[in-house]
């Protein structure tokens, strides 16, 4: 027995360990308290920074597609315009094809629709999905509607100069805003309405002086035909902008806004391709491009094919703003564009730019002016807003953090 207790003695001795592990944990424990609170100081500031991250990543993002889609709408307006009266000046008369081509460029939208997808793997969205047969409907029916507003500005463009057409556009402003608020209950302030009411005198002012501005060799009901056409141009198209911002408060991406641009820009095309086919309007177009056009064939397809590219760069920077904004802000940006449109038929056309003209274009940029000033007022104060409540939220993450730092130190001290 003796010996047998003797032999156990030494493995109860021998290993050190316990004692060990002892002491390391017992050294350790304000360590890991310390640690455990750096912790919890890294992850409030982690998910702080992250979510501010994400809010200036999200900013940065809006903006620089805000920015896109306003250049393409200052590039395809001004250019589109112009383009459609070179077409006419040099002995285009098809009505029904210039309306044609605001539309047949559509194949053009399939490469932002599905390259990001298929090609370029940048987006987990699959084209068209969530696209529904109302959503289906609704594009048709505008595309509709954006056909007919075709026809009149086609007819606009063909019998007035590029500066009478631009400024009596500029009438649709006033009825974007009445359509707003009553379709999208937009709200009136003082520079909208300031805007609109200077912008509406602009073209009063144009129309009672615009008499003496009809081209050579126009007759007076031709004139009259095409300063019409023009206003309802604009009057449908002023409830086109209301219309989208309505249907798009359904949509949850811009990649939805391109392919409801493709089914609507496809049904304006398939309504003008039945009229063109009833008035022999394709067979007029081969006929102008062989005989007609003065500049010959290859001009008149090159025009053709750049007033495509043009008008879709139009309603895509359209749709665009109207997504990204709202229709009122659509309405305005293109109505501050008219003066571009002015001024470019000025320099390339020699359109006669009077006293009446004048006065009428400075009313346009004031009333432009007074609403720019506006957004820029309300923006400025909803920054003052964002950052009060960032600061609130400041105050919130400091709380949190004494919270858990009191929580550390009180089990510390239970430790």
């Amino acid at each position: 027995m003796a010996f047998s207790l003797s032999s156990q003695q030494p493995p109860q001795s021998t290993p050190p360990p316990p004692p060990q592990p002892q002491h390391i944990t017992i050294t350790s424990t304000p360590l890991n308290d310390h640690q455990q609170q750096d912790q919890i100081h890294a992850q409030i500031s982690n998910k702080t920074t992250i979510v501010q991250i994400t809010k200036n990543n999200n900013k940065k993002s809006y903006t620089q597609l805000l920015i896109i889609n306003y250049i393409c709408l200052f590039v395809g307006s001004v250019s589109s315009t112009l383009l459609s009266k070179f077409y006419f000046n040099h002995k285009g008369g098809s009505r029904w094809a210039s309306t044609w081509v605001q539309a047949a460029g559509f194949p053009l939208l399939l490469f932002p629709i599905y390259l990001p997808y298929y090609l370029l793997k940048c987006t987990p969205r699959r084209p068209f999905s969530r696209f529904t047969p109302n959503l289906l409907l609704l594009s048709i029916l505008i595309g509709f509607l954006l056909g007919i507003n075709n026809l009149l500005f086609s007819w606009g463009n063909s019998y007035l100069p590029v500066s009478t057409s631009a400024l009596l556009l500029s009438s649709q402003l006033a009825f974007t805003l009445i359509l707003s608020v009553i379709i999208v209950k937009q709200k009136v302030t003082f520079s909208n309405l300031n805007c609109v009411i200077l912008l509406t005198l602009s073209s009063v002012l144009l129309a009672l002086g615009s008499k003496h501005d009809k081209p050579q060799n126009l007759s007076k009901g031709k004139y009259f035909i095409g300063f019409f056409s023009t206003v309802g141009a604009g009057l449908l198209f002023s409830l086109y902008l209301p219309l989208m911002e309505k249907i798009y408060r359904k949509v949850y991406c811009y990649s939805m806004v391109v392919e409801m641009q493709l089914i609507m820009q496809i049904a304006a095309t398939v309504l003008a391709t039945i009229g063109m086919a009833a008035d022999g309007g394709f067979s007029e177009m081969k006929n102008e491009s062989l005989k007609v056009f003065d500049l010959g064939t290859k001009a008149y397809w090159l025009t053709v094919s750049f007033n495509m590219v043009t008008w879709q760069l139009c309603f895509m920077g359209t749709a665009g703003m109207v997504f990204l904004t709202s229709s009122l802000t659509g309405g305005i940006c293109m109505t501050a564009l008219l003066s571009m449109n002015v001024l470019g038929g000025v320099l390339v056309y020699r359109d006669e730019f009077g006293g009446v003209k004048a006065v009428s274009t400075l009313l346009c940029v004031w009333g432009f002016s007074s609403y720019v000033y506006g957004m820029y007022i309300k923006i400025k104060e909803e920054k003052e807003k964002e950052k009060m409540m960032n600061n609130n939220d400041a105050d919130d993450d400091d709380d949190h953090r004494q919270r858990f730092m009191e929580m550390a130190e009180i089990v510390t001290q239970g430790g």
